[in-house]
C-alpha cells in the first residue's frame, strides 16, 4: 500500500472515531399534552421542534393514545414547537431558548379545529421565485409554474448566469466546467448523461436550485466554473405519501415519459423510492459551408444533414435511513438506470473543385444504437456529537458503468447527375466502455462559539475505465477488414484529498470564512494497441476565502475568491479516432491535460433580493474544441486541446418585479468579455469578445388554481475559442391548473415557440474558413398531468445519496 493512501486510511479511521464522543452527550427532554380546543387529548398529532432562524427540523414526535409527547434534544439553542394534524390548525409556539439538561414541560398545547376558519378567504402573493444569500442564490421552484410540465434541465437553464445549449451543455456565467450536485452529492455523471438524466426528472420533484459560483474548500475542487445544487423535496407526511405522473412531448417526433414516487415513514425508519421512464427525442438540422484553399483555387464543400436522436430512459432511485438515536443515523441510497438509444442521419454534401465545373457528390448514411446500464450504491452516516452541534457525516460510494454503441457509416460518391456509376464504402464502428469507480469521505464540523466554526474532512477516489474502440472498413460490397486506427484504452486514477475551513466574525458586521484544500492525483492511461503509457502524478492546493460585510440591514457586500481544477473526462484521454462522416474526424487527445482556474468575485446584495456582481476569472490550460483542416486531403479532424490561457470578466445583474400579489416577474443581465489567447500549430490565437445574455421570467396566479409563466431569453454574439456564435432569441410559455385541493394538476408548456433558437455560427482562423448552422427542433409542446396522494401527518424526512465527482467526467 503506497504512502499517501496509508496517510488517507489513517484520517479517515480518525474522523470515524470522532462519533464515540457521542455516547458521552447529555439529552434535554422536552414534554406536554395536546388537546382540542373541547379539551379533548388527540392522539396520533405531529410535534416538531424547529430552529427559530432557519426553520429547519431538529427532531419531532407523534402523540401517543393519551395526548402526550416527549422529544429528546442534544442541541443548545433558540427554537418553537410546531404541532398539526389534519383537520386542525397549525399551532407555533413562541421561540423559547433550551439549554442542555433543563427539561422543559409545555403543560397542555390547544390545536383549533380547521372548520371554524373555513370562512375566511385570505391570498397569498408568490414567495420570491429568487433569494439571494451571501455565498449562493437560490432559484425556489416548489409551488411555482416552473414545477409543473417541465424537466430539471429546463428549470437549471431558467437560473441566473446558466446557459443550456442544445446538446445539454451546461454553462455558467459564459463559462464551461460546471459541477452539478443532487442534494449536495454529486451526480456522478458525464455531460451527456447527466442532461439525459435531468430531462427525466420532472421539475415538481426540485425544491429549489442553488448556484454556487465560488464554492468553499469543503467542495471538491473540481468544477472550475462553479456548482450547481439541485435540493430535491423532502417527504413532509409520516406515513405514506408520493406522487404519480404521465406526460407527452411532440416536436415531430412523438416522446412519452411516466413516473411515479413512494415515500415511507415509519418510526424510526423512512424509505423513499422513485421510478421514471422518459423518451428524449429530436432531430437536429445542420448546414455546413467549407472552403479549402488550394493552390489553384478554392474548393468548397457544402453539406446538408438531418439526424434523427431517440433516447429511451429508465431511472430508478431509492433509499432507507435508520435513526440509530437522537443522535446517529445510518442510511443506504440505490441508484440504476438504463439507457438506450438510436441515432439515424443521412448526410448530402455537394463538392467543387477549382477549375472545372464538375460536382463531386457524397451521400452519407448513419445508423447508430447506443446503450448505457449504471449502477450506484451509496451507504452514508451522519453522527451529532454534542450540544454545540458538532457533527461528522461519512459517505462511501460504489459507481459501476457499462456502455456501447455500434454505427455503421454507409457512403456514396459520384460525379454531377450521373447516380449510375457510383462509389460505396463503408465504416463500421463498434464501441464498448466499462467503468469502476470507489469513494470515501467523511466531513467534522466543531463549532467553537462566538459565531466561530471549524470544518474539516478527508477523501479518496480510485477510478478504473476500459474503453476498447474497433474500427472496421469496406470498399463496395467487400468485407468489412479491421482499421488501424482501432484502439484499446485502460484508465487508472486515484485521487486523496484533505480539506480545512474557519470561519470568524471581524467584528459586528465583517464574517470571514476561509479554507484550504490539498489534493493529490496518481494518474495512468495505457493505450493498449499503440503499447503507449502516459503517467502524471501532482499535488495541487486548492485556496478559498468569503469575506461578507454587511453594511446595513438593507445591503451587504460579498468578497470571493478561490482556486479550481477540471479534469478531462475519461473518453477524451483516448487516443481514439472516430469517424462523424467520411470528411470529418473527432480524435482523442491523451496529452490532454488538467484546466486550472482563479476565480474573484464581489458581490453587492440590496434587500436580499437585488444583486449586482463583478467577477473575473483566468483559466490556464482551458479545454477547447479545436478544428484542423488538411488542405491537401480536405478532410477536417475535431479534437480538444488545451488552451495556454483565457479570462472571463462578468457583470450579472437580478431584479426582481412584483407588479401586483398575483404579477410577479425576474430579470437577469449578464454581461461578459471573453478572451482567448493560444499557439496553435502555427498560428497565435488572440482574440477577444463582448458578448450579453438577458432574461426576463413573468409569473402569473390567475386564480381557480391558473398559473401561467413566460419567459423571453436573448444571447447577443459570443465567442467560443476559434468558434463565432451569432445571436440569436427565443421565448417559452406554460400555464398549469390544478384541482381537487391540488391533488391533480395538468400543465401545457410550449419551448420556442417561434421556432427562433437556431444556432449559427463561423470559424475564420489560419486557414479554416466555415460556417455553420443548427437547429435542434426545440420547438415543442408538453402536456402532462400529475396526482398527489398521501395518508399520515406532517413530518420532515432526510434523503441523501453519493458523495464525489468522478462519474461526472465519464463519457
Amino acid at each position: 500500500m503506497k504512502i499517501s493512501t496509508q496517510f488517507f486510511v489513517v484520517a479517515l479511521t480518525f474522523f470515524l472515531g470522532l462519533s464515540e464522543l457521542a455516547a458521552q452527550q447529555e439529552n434535554t427532554p422536552i414534554i406536554g399534552i395536546v388537546k382540542d380546543d373541547k379539551g379533548e387529548v388527540l392522539p396520533y398529532v405531529n410535534v416538531a421542534l424547529l430552529d427559530e432562524a432557519s426553520e429547519s427540523l431538529i427532531t419531532g414526535a407523534v402523540t401517543d393514545e393519551d395526548g402526550h409527547f416527549l422529544l429528546s434534544v442534544i442541541k443548545e439553542g433558540n427554537f418553537y414547537l410546531s404541532v398539526s394534524s389534519i383537520g386542525y390548525e397549525t399551532y407555533r409556539t413562541e421561540a423559547f431558548t433550551l439549554k442542555t439538561g433543563q427539561k422543559r414541560d409545555f403543560g397542555v398545547l390547544t390545536i383549533k379545529d380547521e372548520a371554524a376558519t373555513l370562512g375566511e378567504v385570505t391570498v397569498n402573493a408568490q414567495r420570491a421565485q429568487i433569494v439571494i444569500e451571501a455565498d449562493k442564490t437560490i432559484v425556489n421552484i416548489e409551488g411555482t409554474v416552473l414545477a409543473e410540465g417541465n424537466t430539471a434541465l429546463d428549470v437549471i437553464g431558467r437560473s441566473p448566469g446558466v446557459f443550456v445549449d442544445s446538446d445539454g451543455n451546461i454553462n455558467l456565467n459564459g463559462r464551461s466546467g460546471v459541477v452539478v450536485m443532487l442534494d449536495d452529492r454529486q451526480t456522478y455523471m458525464s455531460a451527456t448523461d447527466l442532461a439525459d438524466f435531468l430531462r427525466a426528472m420532472p421539475a415538481d420533484n426540485i425544491k429549489s436550485i442553488e448556484v454556487i459560483n465560488n464554492p468553499s474548500s469543503r467542495f471538491d475542487a473540481e468544477g472550475a466554473a462553479g456548482v450547481i445544487n439541485i435540493k430535491l423535496k423532502k417527504n413532509d407526511l409520516n406515513g405514506i405519501n408520493g406522487s404519480a405522473n404521465l406526460g407527452y412531448r411532440y416536436n415531430g417526433i412523438h416522446a412519452p415519459t411516466a413516473g411515479a414516487n413512494l415515500n415511507i415513514k415509519k418510526g424510526k425508519w423512512t424509505t423513499n423510492s422513485s421510478l421514471n421512464y422518459n423518451e428524449w427525442a429530436q432531430y437536429n438540422d445542420l448546414e455546413i459551408l467549407r472552403r479549402f484553399e488550394l493552390d489553384e483555387g478554392t474548393s468548397s464543400f457544402d453539406q446538408e444533414a438531418r439526424l434523427k436522436l431517440i433516447r429511451k430512459n429508465l431511472f430508478f432511485n431509492g433509499g432507507t435511513d435508520y435513526k440509530i438515536n437522537d443522535s446517529h443515523s445510518v442510511g443506504i441510497n440505490l441508484q440504476a438506470s438504463r439507457q438506450n438509444g438510436t441515432e439515424d442521419g443521412l448526410s448530402e454534401t455537394l463538392i467543387s473543385n477549382p477549375s472545372t465545373i464538375d460536382l463531386n457528390n457524397l451521400k452519407a448514411i448513419n445508423d447508430g444504437r447506443s446503450d448505457n446500464n449504471r449502477l450506484f450504491g451509496n451507504f452514508h452516516y451522519v453522527g451529532n456529537l454534542d450540544t454545540l452541534g458538532t457533527k461528522i457525516t461519512a459517505d462511501l460510494d460504489f459507481t459501476q458503468m457499462n456502455a456501447g454503441s455500434r454505427s455503421l457509416l454507409s457512403n456514396r460518391y459520384w460525379l454531377n447527375d450521373d447516380l449510375l456509376n457510383t462509389d460505396f464504402n463503408r465504416i463500421l464502428t463498434e464501441n464498448a466502455m466499462d467503468y469502476h469507480i470507489f469513494t470515501a469521505k467523511a466531513d467534522y464540523t466543531r463549532p467553537l462559539g462566538k459565531g466561530k466554526e471549524v470544518e474539516m474532512g478527508v477523501k479518496g477516489s480510485w477510478v478504473k475505465s476500459d474503453n476498447e474502440l474497433q474500427l472496421f472498413k469496406s470498399e463496395e460490397e467487400g468485407p468489412f477488414m479491421p482499421d488501424q486506427n482501432s484502439n484499446r484504452f485502460i484508465y487508472h486514477e486515484n485521487v486523496l484529498a484533505a480539506y480545512g475551513n474557519y470561519k470568524t466574525g471581524l467584528g459586528e458586521k465583517l464574517k470571514l470564512q476561509a479554507g484550504l484544500r490539498l489534493e493529490y492525483s496518481d494518474i495512468t492511461g495505457n493505450s493498449v494497441t499503440s503499447n503507449q503509457i502516459n503517467s502524471q502524478r501532482y499535488l495541487d492546493y486548492f485556496p478559498s476565502v468569503n469575506l461578507n460585510h454587511k453594511i446595513s440591514d438593507n445591503y451587504q457586500i460579498t468578497y470571493t475568491g478561490n482556486r479550481r481544477i477540471t479534469r478531462p473526462n475519461y473518453r477524451l484521454l483516448n487516443p481514439y479516432v472516430f469517424y462523424i462522416d467520411p470528411l470529418t474526424v473527432e480524435v482523442g487527445n491523451p496529452t490532454l491535460t488538467p484546466q486550472y482556474a482563479t476565480n474573484l468575485e464581489m458581490n453587492h446584495t440590496i434587500k436580499g433580493m437585488y444583486q449586482v456582481s463583478l467577477g473575473y476569472s483566468r483559466t490556464q490550460n482551458a479545454f477547447g474544441q479545436i478544428m484542423v483542416q488538411d488542405e491537401e486531403t480536405r478532410t477536417t479532424s475535431i479534437q480538444v486541446q488545451n488552451l495556454d490561457v483565457t479570462e472571463n470578466l462578468n457583470l450579472r445583474m437580478i431584479v426582481p418585479v412584483e407588479f401586483a400579489p398575483w404579477y410577479t416577474s425576474n430579470h437577469t443581465l449578464q454581461v461578459s468579455n471573453n478572451t482567448f489567447q493560444s499557439q496553435l500549430g502555427d498560428e497565435m490565437l488572440d482574440v477577444s469578445q463582448v458578448s450579453m445574455m438577458a432574461r426576463t421570467q413573468h409569473n402569473l396566479t390567475l386564480g381557480k388554481g391558473w398559473k401561467a409563466e413566460v419567459v423571453g431569453t436573448y444571447m447577443s454574439r459570443s465567442r467560443y475559442g476559434q468558434m463565432v456564435l451569432n445571436g440569436l432569441a427565443w421565448v417559452d410559455a406554460g400555464i398549469t391548473k390544478s384541482f381537487k385541493d391540488d391533488k391533480w394538476s395538468m400543465s401545457i408548456n410550449g419551448s420556442d415557440l417561434l421556432r427562433t433558437q437556431r444556432f449559427a455560427g463561423n470559424i475564420r482562423f489560419d486557414q479554416i474558413n466555415t460556417n455553420v448552422a443548427q437547429y435542434n427542433n426545440i420547438q415543442s409542446v408538453r402536456v402532462g398531468i400529475r396526482w398527489k396522494f398521501s395518508q399520515g401527518e406532517n413530518f420532515r424526512v432526510s434523503q441523501q445519496s453519493g458523495s464525489t465527482e468522478e462519474r461526472n467526467r465519464l463519457d
